[in-house]
């Protein structure tokens, strides 16, 4: 059967690469939705557990969570929550550094949990405007260390100490004094995030739920799967992932039911032949899924492995490889494969069921 499966395809090679490549294009654009979506979510954790805080209180409504703005009064408010035993004012700021422009500079407070938790491989925090601490993910890829100058856009900083905080999201980056991003952004009292560090035994989502109604227009997140409650750019990758799974499945299906009308059409006496010998006519239709199946399934093939390549090509190329590194996992693919299979399955029905209705007589005379 398999080898009967494989005649047609083989008899028209050029028909069948273009039709696995439109299955191909749907499957690499889901897959590399789908990781660019888990990226934003683990590049948001980052972002979240800043320092080891295990919850942050962000701007609700707002595009990405570097967008939110929290006034810095509110921390002390904060720290007098029950299930808070400390909280700090983070700020973040992009597109700082004159060589990357997605890298990340964090503000913080020296003297908060932030600053205190991270481990310095050498030097020491940043005290004073015009002094950075580098993290040791981006001091290897920028070739810097300790009495080195950062090029910032504004002016260089003085590198006054190498960090390892153990989040790539932190470690990539810089951190200057709180007021010092501040200044970046042009927004005195205000951060982006405030960290939260939580008291033994106390639930983040029970502190989450009495920050929020504490604080009417924030979203306190613990979790990366809360990310989109705030983040509407996740949100939409989401969503633009289940639009672009519908197009796949109408526009693959398409061609793969052209290719397989075509391809029955051909072989009209061949199948009327098959069904004089006595060949069931459930075995002519599995011949023609068959096909429409292997199909589906060299789509899915190459679409995984090009939607893979095209993510990280794409977020090298916009730039914004600090911010987001795409994760393909195999949910990706639990969800990309049997597409493409439904794919070629469904754009065989009626080719199939066409080829099971010929008269013998009819298509051999």
């Amino acid at each position: 059967m398999l080898r009967l499966v494989l005649v047609d395809l083989r008899r028209h090679v050029a028909r069948t690469v273009l039709t696995a490549a439109g299955v191909a294009m749907g499957v690499a654009t889901i897959v590399a939705l789908l990781s660019l979506s888990s990226g934003i979510e683990r590049g948001a954790s980052g972002l979240i557990h800043l320092g080891g805080s295990e919850l942050g209180l962000f701007q609700g409504g707002v595009g990405d969570l570097t967008a939110s703005t929290l006034p810095t009064s509110l921390v002390v408010r904060v720290r007098r929550t029950p299930g808070v035993r400390d909280a700090t004012a983070v700020a973040v700021a992009t597109g700082e550094l004159t060589t990357r422009r997605s890298f990340l500079v964090f503000g913080v407070d020296p003297r908060g949990f932030v600053a205190r938790r991270v481990v310095f491989l050498s030097g020491r925090p940043p005290l004073r405007a015009g002094e950075a601490a580098l993290g040791d993910g981006a001091a290897r890829t920028l070739g810097l260390g300790m009495g080195d100058r950062l090029p910032m856009v504004r002016g260089p900083a003085r590198i006054v100490g190498v960090y390892h905080a153990g989040v790539p999201f932190e470690d990539q980056g810089a951190a200057l004094t709180l007021a010092a991003v501040q200044r970046l952004l042009g927004r005195p009292g205000d951060a982006t995030t405030i960290a939260v560090s939580l008291r033994p035994g106390a639930r983040a989502a029970d502190v989450g739920r009495r920050l929020e109604r504490a604080f009417r227009g924030t979203v306190a997140i613990s979790q990366p799967g809360q990310v989109t409650r705030v983040d509407t750019n996740s949100l939409l990758i989401r969503e633009a992932a289940i639009v672009f799974v519908a197009l796949a499945l109408i526009i693959g299906g398409i061609g793969v039911a052209n290719t397989m009308v075509l391809a029955a059409v051909e072989r009209r006496r061949d199948f009327a032949l098959l069904l004089a010998v006595g060949w069931p006519r459930r075995l002519v239709a599995a011949l023609v899924l068959g096909q429409g199946l292997v199909l589906g399934l060299a789509g899915a093939v190459a679409g995984s492995v090009l939607g893979t390549v095209g993510a990280g090509l794409l977020v090298r190329a916009t730039g914004a490889s600090a911010l987001v590194t795409p994760h393909v996992t195999a949910a990706t693919f639990a969800v990309a494969i049997p597409l493409a299979l439904a794919t070629g399955a469904l754009g065989s029905l009626y080719p199939a069921w066409w080829a099971t209705r010929l008269r013998p007589a009819e298509a051999l005379g």
